[in-house]
């Protein structure tokens, strides 16, 4: 199993911050530094204030080596799609072929109404994302020297040079999650190179893994060939006092973190990872959300993140 540090800038941390988790992260040995794409806090006051997802990935590629870096997800109503595929490709440059997207639909109304983006209702904000992903993933894969068209209800592009073409081809990976019984398993067997199941329990988890699988199976691909990943918040500690001061630093009672994520001593926290392996997770994003605790990415790094690398989902 694969471990990802994913983190929440929106909730109050600077560029550096971040800086300082993924270069930790990198040394310890995770796999891949993940951040949220959001512009308001929820909860608290937010400061400094926000930073730009695909800013900092940009300055992230620059200082970092190995792991890989990318975002949990970016809402397809920030971006049009042709820039979105010009900067990540460019990304993916700067970090010689580490970075991937995630892409979602846009669901925190708040954010929008407050940097004055348009928040269209649900219905259309899933038809451009399905829009998006087709134009982002087109763009990358079409043939160099050829242009591409696309001509669909929210995005029309004529004779775009497709340009520039992302180190990893034809594209770097593509990520759609969520819970959605239909539409979400449909557009990841489509355009996907992973689906992310957020914050579930392993049960619900493995059902919509399960979905997954017939979704890919519809279209006529191999469903091996999806990655499966979850994403769950982590509190993890030498004892229970560790436990109970780092739930308490996120604002999250201790009970409810044992119900609802990765909660409790390495052994406790391991435990969770194997539920999830045997729904068949290959690859978990750990929810860190005190930034400035790097001895906690520290005794995860050192304490969980060698025995996940030996959990496999059932074949």
């Amino acid at each position: 199993m694969d471990l990802r540090i994913f983190v929440e800038p929106q909730q109050g941390t600077t560029y550096a911050e971040q800086c300082r988790v993924a270069q930790a992260a990198e040394l310890l040995g995770f796999d891949a530094f993940f951040r949220s794409d959001h512009y308001v806090a929820m909860g608290g006051d937010g400061l400094p204030g926000p930073t730009d997802a695909w800013v900092t990935l940009a300055g992230l590629a620059c200082e970092t080596s190995r792991i890989r870096l990318g975002t949990l997800v970016t809402s397809a109503t920030f971006r049009l799609p042709g820039p979105l595929a010009i900067a990540v490709a460019q990304v993916d440059a700067m970090s010689v072929g580490r970075v991937e997207l995630g892409l979602g639909a846009g669901w925190y109304e708040r954010e929008h109404t407050a940097y004055g983006i348009p928040f269209p209702p649900l219905g259309e904000r899933f038809e451009r994302l399905e829009e998006q992903l087709a134009v982002v993933t087109g763009l990358w894969s079409a043939p160099e020297g050829e242009t591409y068209s696309y001509d669909g209800r929210h995005y029309r592009l004529v004779d775009s040079p497709a340009l520039p073409k992302p180190v990893q081809r034809p594209g770097p990976p593509v990520i759609v999650g969520g819970a959605g019984a239909r539409r979400t398993p449909r557009l990841a067997a489509r355009y996907a190179a992973e689906l992310n199941v957020p914050f579930a329990s392993a049960d619900d988890t493995a059902a919509q893994f399960d979905r997954g699988r017939t979704a890919c199976e519809a279209v006529g691909r191999d469903p091996a060939t999806l990655v499966r990943s979850a994403a769950q918040v982590v509190c993890c500690g030498t004892d229970d006092a560790e436990v109970a001061r780092r739930a308490d630093a996120i604002g999250r009672p201790v009970d409810e973190l044992r119900r609802n994520g990765l909660c409790g001593t390495p052994d406790e926290v391991t435990e969770g990872l194997a539920r999830l392996a045997a729904a068949g997770a290959e690859r978990v994003y750990l929810q860190f959300l005190a930034l400035d605790d790097l001895d906690h990415l520290e005794l995860i790094g050192e304490q969980v993140l060698p025995r996940a690398r030996t959990l496999r989902p059932p074949a």
